[in-house]
């Protein structure tokens, strides 16, 4: 299986040497894609450095701050043109463990879509803070409630997708960051009657820069949630 594993960054200059290093080292050595969003504190510099000696390291650089989800997006569908049969999305910040692609991309030998889970064997989290954890919790709790997706760790960030779920999950009317737009890809692969399989990571909250989380992106979610339900009624997904 020929397989990626994508990245958004912005201002990810003090981790992004350590993540490709982890994953050439312990991720089962896939390419590596990384989208930049124009970072000032020249994190596409750095990428364009390690390109120099690494042929399977590849950088898309965006003209600014356009948001995780049209990365993630932008991403996928070079993946798709590229011709991957896996594509794994991993955050920058070194939250999620680079030795855990191996076990997704197998997953998805059975699985067309496979989730790095922090709750489905207990709470898997390292280093948060309790309340966003609650936050988290509470979110997941809220997706579930609402949608009826069967899935644990709606909000997590660290997948594999067989190239069919993201050929048919129609990426162009994917519309939410943050927390929804991973509620919203993983709705829209439910919804289109592709199998899910979660399986336990652990996650360690960044120890180096500062994390996305806003006030917007939980609104965002707030509202994106009953809004997937609505479409999935009136049949618009």
């Amino acid at each position: 299986m020929k397989t990626v594993a994508i990245s958004p960054t912005y201002n990810e200059s003090k981790n992004i040497r350590e993540l490709i290093e982890q994953i050439r080292t312990n991720g089962g050595n896939p390419d590596i894609l990384i989208v930049d969003d124009n970072s000032p504190d020249g994190t596409g510099k750095i990428v364009r450095a390690l390109m120099e000696h690494d042929d399977h390291l590849f950088l898309i650089e965006r003209e600014g701050k356009l948001g995780l989800g049209t990365a993630y997006c932008t991403g996928f569908r070079w993946a798709l043109e590229n011709g991957y049969d896996r594509i794994v999305q991993i955050d920058a910040d070194l939250s999620h463990n680079p030795a855990d692609i191996p076990r997704l991309v197998e997953a998805s030998k059975e699985y067309d879509l496979v989730i790095g889970s922090r709750y489905i064997n207990g709470v898997n989290v390292v280093n948060w803070p309790l309340s966003r954890l609650i936050l988290s919790s509470l979110a997941n709790v809220y997706a579930r409630g609402i949608t009826g997706m069967p899935v644990t760790d709606a909000t997590g960030g660290f997948k594999c997708f067989n190239r069919r779920v993201l050929e048919n999950i129609e990426l162009e009317k994917v519309s939410s960051e943050g927390y929804s737009f991973q509620i919203e890809v993983n709705f829209r692969a439910w919804v289109k009657g592709y199998s899910i399989k979660e399986i336990s990571i652990v996650f360690n909250d960044r120890t180096v820069g500062e994390s996305k989380m806003s006030k917007k992106i939980i609104l965002e979610a707030i509202k994106m949630v009953p809004a997937l339900k609505l479409r999935k009624i009136f049949k618009r997904l």
